[in-house]
């Protein structure tokens, strides 16, 4: 398989674990928040190893989006804008896992939504602006 399609399945992984979140806050009373929240976490991750894997590197096996985040301001100084949304999807890679350890609201779980997408247009915007270098 070829970089382009390697890439490609990145961004589709991306893609499906935030259209599935997204799904999935349509539901009527109770939402899955923790659920939901654990794949936007996952898709920032996607979205993340996907830029990484973009400048010819293996992605670490790790769900830290900090570290993530890092890997990517080596090759753009502007992903620093997410780190703040980096920070607080974080919480979410683990945590809601397991019973009783994260309490999540129904705001947490709109805010992590929609900072998942933040993730998504800026990582696709960058790749886009690299691959037309």
């Amino acid at each position: 398989m070829g970089k382009v399609e390697i890439l490609q399945k990145w961004l589709a992984r991306g893609d499906e674990e935030l259209r599935s979140a997204v799904y999935l806050s349509t539901m009527h009373y109770p939402t899955p928040d923790e659920t939901i929240c654990y794949l936007c976490q996952q898709s920032a991750e996607k979205y993340f190893k996907a830029f990484i894997f973009l400048h010819d590197i293996e992605p670490d096996k790790t769900h830290d989006l900090e570290y993530l985040l890092e890997m990517c301001q080596k090759y753009n100084a502007n992903f620093s804008t997410l780190f703040s949304k980096a920070i607080l999807l974080n919480r979410y890679a683990v945590l809601p896992r397991y019973p009783n350890q994260l309490e999540i609201s129904d705001n947490d779980m709109k805010t992590a939504i929609q900072y998942a997408k933040d993730v998504q247009g800026f990582v696709l915007k960058a790749i886009e602006r690299e691959r037309e270098k």
